[in-house]
């Protein structure tokens, strides 16, 4: 392996993952050759005729192994972009979706990056939403609630990574419970578990069996946390404050009811879809 190529160790990484049948094989690859051989994404296009330092190759394909048993590269990597920032994953939080970024947008057609604002992340995971919301306004704090200390370990180091951490206070508390019912912030983002227990079969193996459960299943219908939290929104909110709440892409109608039901929200929810058409986003404002 003295003399291999990096064009050659990437096409037999690249095949090997291909015939494992997971998803974008060759971003994988390229993904481990940057960071087992230290290379740019520059260097990765234009230095594939290059030979690779052969110590480094059986760590390479170690993490190729890796997710060729279909361990989501986020995890082996450690690290997942969201937003344009890096945060760091675990097995113990969510890897961050695209979709979620929605949230963030909608966050910034309603606030301005000079507004000060109290907000609250329910089911912060890794953290994402209430970093990226505390990084993007630099006047804002929040409170970011989870059931999982694990993930708020993880949270709480990607607050401290951007430079937020004196300015979101992580809670390890149920969300579902009235824990912030005192109408205080102008926003509140939550991003809950929102799986039926039966799609738990249906999802992609690499999610089902490496991603935490608890994240993603919310009971026999998928709507328990939606439920429950609907009306703790309502009791920490002041009035006239928003919530962004991401929901599956078949909850739509539901959760319009369950917020509708609220005499806090009473016809005062829409829900949004997202860039693929999908149900996505409930958006309520507290009357």
């Amino acid at each position: 392996m003295a003399d291999s190529k990096l064009k050659d160790v990437l096409a037999a990484a690249t095949a090997l993952l291909r015939e494992a049948g997971v998803d974008s094989p060759a971003l994988s690859a390229q993904l481990f050759a940057e960071k087992v051989f230290r290379l740019t994404r520059i260097a990765l296009i234009t230095e594939q005729d290059k030979a690779v330092d052969a110590d480094l190759v059986p760590e390479f394909y170690k993490l190729v192994k890796r997710r060729a048993s279909g361990e989501p590269a986020a995890y082996i990597l450690g690290v997942k972009e969201f937003y344009g920032l890096e945060f760091k994953v675990g097995p113990g939080v969510l890897i961050p979706r695209p979709e979620t970024e929605e949230i963030v947008e909608k966050v910034q057609d309603v606030f301005t990056s000079d507004d000060e604002f109290f907000f609250a992340d329910f089911g912060t995971g890794s953290g994402i939403l209430a970093v990226t919301v505390a990084k993007l306004f630099p006047k804002a704090k929040g409170i970011a609630v989870d059931l999982s200390a694990e993930a708020l370990t993880i949270a709480r180091q990607n607050a401290q990574l951007h430079g937020v951490a004196d300015r979101v206070q992580f809670v390890l508390a149920d969300f579902n419970e009235p824990i912030l019912a005192d109408s205080r912030f102008d926003l509140l983002l939550a991003n809950p578990p929102y799986l039926c227990e039966a799609e738990l079969s249906e999802i992609s193996p690499e999610v089902a069996d490496f991603e935490p459960v608890s994240a993603l299943v919310s009971g026999p219908d998928g709507d328990e946390d939606i439920k429950g939290s609907a009306p703790r929104i309502g009791e920490a909110l002041k009035k006239g404050g928003t919530v962004f709440m991401e929901i599956g892409y078949l909850q739509g109608q539901v959760a319009h009811d369950i917020f509708d039901s609220c005499a806090d929200f009473s016809d005062c929810v829409e829900v949004h879809k997202d860039l693929s058409g999908h149900d996505r986003i409930v958006v309520a404002k507290k009357r």
